[in-house]
């Protein structure tokens, strides 16, 4: 299978690229991405063969279906990192927490957060292609908490590769940032930058399409990549688990074959709720696909009004900061999907110039087929973090919001399947905020310690671990100086 641009073609790009091509270099005409030019469907008999399977072998399935251009020997290398994983073998288990309320566990992977059922195995393959080729790449990677301790885990000491990480400093929680700054890899470099999330992330494409810093960086012979969801090979392995999840409440009998589903996806990047768009698409039974979205609401208001609107807004730091965007990258691949490319880079071009675009009410119509939305607010979050506390299931702020769209938006009452992308210790502060009904100021070290006295939950050995290791990366600058410091840490002049 080819990939296109979201945008069309500058006639400076090839028309169409190969999934290493999109993977290696994600940065299309114009600023675009890079999207498949048809998704595979999958015949009715897909789920039933795959009730009794492992989740490697699912995702061997859908990877084959996409026919990209990786021999079967890297795939099953790259699905075998999920070995490292809880429970191999159910890598993101379903609970059931509800009558009709069932949660993915997504945060059972090294850095305990969702990222990692992605980045793991994309991981493994751009080095694989790297080393292949005998190519040098710089991966940057903009985090808003999860990705950056992802990327850098699933990169370390990889050969031809090394790692620029750039996180808002404040803007993440304190096991987050511990983490990126501890990490001891020789092939990484963790830059703290002035400013949010969305500052970091534009930098981030401005390096990819920068002709004097690709230039600098081809002298030298190094190629440039990202490990952020702008690039493909992160959202082919997001599809992969809405289908588990659906093999999953099957297997326990919650469900029938063809029984229609909601999926609720807590989301900043849209990239997570992206895949399971495609997953729909591909032929997966999900009613609708509904968005929790917190303070920042801006995915909430997109779709409900068809205005994505960011003119005089200031990015409000949550209790849930991995959703603390303004500028979602992957609604691009949701425009490019409804309306084609031309439109899409219409879109894309007024917000640029205007920090705003308007679609019609057809256009807005057509978008509220697939996605329902509304956004919650920290005070809500806590208040169900505490009242799953006393049902004996402890969630993380993300995972909270959640909620909103379970008891407001569904119009069916069908099973419904929330997404937990992150785990309590990695924001346990907030946490014990909400068991404890107070706003103490607590350390995220006494935090986990006394959580998991009180509800008899252990905390992972490289969570612990964090607080005793020393920091690596101590660096805070402006986001002006990030291009600087990326080529001195390359050793480029």
């Amino acid at each position: 299978m080819n990939f296109v641009e979201t945008r069309g073609n500058d006639t400076k790009h090839k028309e169409e690229v190969s999934f290493s091509q999109a993977i290696l270099n994600p940065s299309a005409s114009f600023g675009g991405l890079y999207v498949p030019k048809y998704l595979p469907k999958l015949e009715d008999d897909f789920i039933q063969k795959h009730i009794n399977t492992s989740y490697k072998a699912l995702a061997f399935d859908i990877l084959k279906a996409f026919d990209i251009d990786i021999n079967d020997e890297q795939i099953q290398k790259a699905l075998d990192l999920y070995d490292n994983f809880d429970n191999p073998l159910n890598p993101c288990p379903v609970v059931k927490i509800e009558e009709n309320l069932f949660v993915q566990e997504q945060f059972h992977g090294p850095t305990r957060a969702f990222k990692d059922m992605a980045l793991q195995p994309f991981g493994s393959i751009l080095s694989s292609l790297a080393k292949i080729k005998d190519e040098k790449y710089l991966i940057l990677v903009a985090t808003s908490g999860d990705t950056g301790p992802a990327a850098l885990n699933t990169f370390r000491n990889k050969e031809n590769i090394q790692v620029v990480c750039l996180y808002p400093n404040g803007g993440t929680s304190d096991v987050q940032r511990l983490q990126m700054v501890c990490e001891d890899a020789t092939n990484t470099k963790v830059i703290g930058i002035e400013g949010n999330f969305d500052d970091a992330q534009d930098a981030l494409k401005k390096l990819l399409i920068s002709k004097t810093f690709n230039d600098k960086l081809q002298k030298n012979n190094i190629k440039l990549s990202a490990a952020n969801s702008v690039n493909f090979g992160r959202i082919i392995f997001q599809i992969i688990y809405h289908f588990h999840s659906y093999i999953q409440l099957l297997k326990q009998n919650e469900i029938k074959n063809n029984e229609k589903i909601y999926l609720i996806v807590p989301s900043g990047n849209f990239g997570n709720v992206l895949g399971a768009f495609y997953a729909q698409k591909m032929g997966l039974k999900v009613e609708k696909l509904l968005v929790a979205s917190n303070e920042n609401d801006i995915l909430s208001q997109w779709i409900n009004t068809g205005i994505y609107d960011i003119r005089n807004k200031n990015l409000k730091l949550t209790k849930s900061p991995a959703m603390d965007i303004l500028k979602s990258s992957n609604i691009e691949r949701i425009l490019y999907s409804l309306f084609g490319a031309k439109q899409t880079k219409i879109f894309m071009e007024d917000l640029k110039q205007n920090d705003i675009f308007s679609m019609s009410k057809e256009q807005t119509k057509e978008l509220r087929k697939y996605f329902d939305a509304v956004n919650s607010n920290d005070d809500y979050g806590l208040k169900i973090i505490n009242k799953y506390a006393q049902k004996n299931y402890i969630m993380d702020p993300h995972t909270a919001t959640c909620l909103k769209p379970f008891e407001s938006l569904r119009e069916k009452d069908l099973k419904t399947i929330i997404y937990s992308t992150a785990q309590w210790t990695k924001f346990s502060p907030t946490v014990l905020n909400a068991l404890n009904n107070d706003n103490n100021n607590y350390s995220d070290k006494e935090a986990l310690e006394e959580i998991s006295k009180k509800y008899n939950i252990e905390v992972p050995k490289n969570i612990k671990a964090l607080f005793t290791s020393p920091i690596k990366h101590k660096d805070i600058i402006n986001k002006d100086s990030i291009e600087k410091e990326i080529l001195n840490f390359l050793s480029i002049v």
